[in-house]
């Protein structure tokens, strides 16, 4: 690096960043990836799992010496009354599948910022950026607390907030209704225990999510993970729901570890860690211009989020790959313009990130109208359905056939259902 510049500057190591720098590193194009916290993943926090698809196509094999928690090969859903839940499995226990993985961000992140630096990025942790660098009308580098340093190109991935996308008016203030706030806990038990307790052989891994119970009535979804010896529970909730019914966070949660189909999981188990971040929720219809002269927004920075499927950090290492190929386009074509730039964009359309946010565009304000009847209604009629078709209890069958028939009438449930039909219809017919 002479005269404090490179030809890429990367702010923020989280997965976006990282791919970013990487890919570039590996391109043998010099890049400079700085990150605020003393290592990665210092400040960042998710439920808890990682999908290979596209890990992979950044750290091909990585499993076999990534700081990987346990090989996720159950998929639990658990819909909860106040007192009753419904439990569903999933399992593929075939390892040669290697879907998805769980692990902690602190030791992840902080091994993918390593990964980089070995492939030839320069690693600047520690390093707190207080602005961009503009000249004419065009980002030229960034300033820090020590010193400047300049770059043909800029790539944005410093998270949902993003200070320097707001500082080039390319976001906007977020809106509380497209931000979820995250919040877990991380609960210590054996690894015996845990593999016990869900049903797991060695190095086997669960991930769950769940509705209703304490968390009927609002947007919210709660997930659990296992890890090697720890389990990770929380839930994602949005703003303007917190708001709306005037919730504290760790209270909720407190509720949640206490209800029965979650208490049997972590009974015994010690609290070793409580953490909250924000999360874009907004999707499709809230992602800024990702793109302009010498810079491009990656990650949650560009709000590339799919919450109905839980997925970020999968679409934020694409994003930061096809933001890394660009600028790799852009260097040996020798212009930063937004019109050259502008091809990370058309690459974003051409990926799942693109069409995965369009198909659930309207997903997030339809389910806000229908709330109550997906996190109330229908884990109370399953659970009241299995309550008699499996209680041998003296009673007829038939009879409580009949009476279970009456409550799907008046709960307006076929009615109520209705709109899903036509909602996953019309999903069906665009795609």
């Amino acid at each position: 690096m002479e005269n404090n510049k490179v030809e890429v500057i990367v702010i923020g190591a989280g997965p976006a960043g990282v791919s970013s720098a990487i890919t570039l590193a590996k391109a043998g194009k010099e890049v400079l990836l700085v990150e605020r916290g003393d290592n990665a993943g210092d400040k960042n926090m998710f439920g808890g799992c990682i999908y290979a698809k596209q890990t992979a196509d950044i750290f091909p094999r990585f499993w076999e010496n990534a700081p990987v928690e346990r090989n996720i090969t159950t998929q639990k859903i658990i819909m909860m009354t106040d007192s009753k839940s419904l439990e569903i499995d999933y399992n593929d226990p075939s390892k040669a599948s290697y879907k998805a993985f769980t692990v902690t961000r602190a030791k992840w992140d902080n091994w993918a910022a390593m990964q980089a630096k070995e492939a030839g990025a320069y690693y600047a942790p520690k390093t707190f950026v207080k602005e961009l660098i503009i000249e004419n009308g065009k980002v030229v580098g960034i300033r820090t607390e020590l010193e400047d340093f300049y770059a043909d190109i800029v790539i944005i991935a410093d998270g949902v907030n993003s200070v320097f996308a707001k500082q080039l008016g390319l976001r906007k203030e977020i809106k509380d209704e497209d931000v979820t706030l995250n919040v877990k806990e991380v609960i210590k038990l054996s690894k015996d225990i845990i593999e016990n307790r869900f049903n797991l052989d060695e190095n086997e891994g669960c991930g769950c999510k769940f509705i209703g119970g304490p968390i009927k009535d609002m947007l919210a979804l709660g997930f659990m993970f296992t890890n090697k010896d720890t389990v990770t529970i929380g839930f994602g909730i949005g703003l303007d729901e917190l708001k709306k019914h005037n919730l504290k966070p760790y209270e909720l949660l407190e509720e949640i570890k206490e209800h029965s189909a979650i208490a049997k999981y972590i009974k015994g188990g010690e609290s070793i860690e409580y953490s909250a971040h924000l999360i874009p929720e907004g999707g499709f219809n809230s992602m800024p211009k990702i793109y302009d002269n010498r810079v491009m927004l990656v990650g949650d920075a560009a709000m590339m989020v799919n919450n109905i499927h839980m997925e970020g950090t999968n679409l934020a290492m694409l994003s930061g790959k096809l933001a890394a190929e660009t600028a790799i386009f852009a260097l040996e074509k020798g212009d930063f313009s937004a019109s050259t730039l502008s091809l990370y964009y058309k690459k974003i359309k051409e990926s799942i990130i693109y069409k995965d946010l369009k198909t659930h565009a309207n997903t997030i304000p339809f389910m806000k109208k229908h709330i109550k009847t997906i996190t109330s209604l229908y884990p109370e009629l399953a659970c009241e359905f299995f309550d008699m078709f499996t209680n041998a209890d003296g009673i007829a069958k038939r009879s409580k056939y009949r009476k279970f028939v009456s409550t799907l009438l008046k709960s307006g449930v076929i009615i109520k259902s209705l709109p899903f039909a036509l909602f996953a219809l019309e999903k069906c017919i665009k795609k």
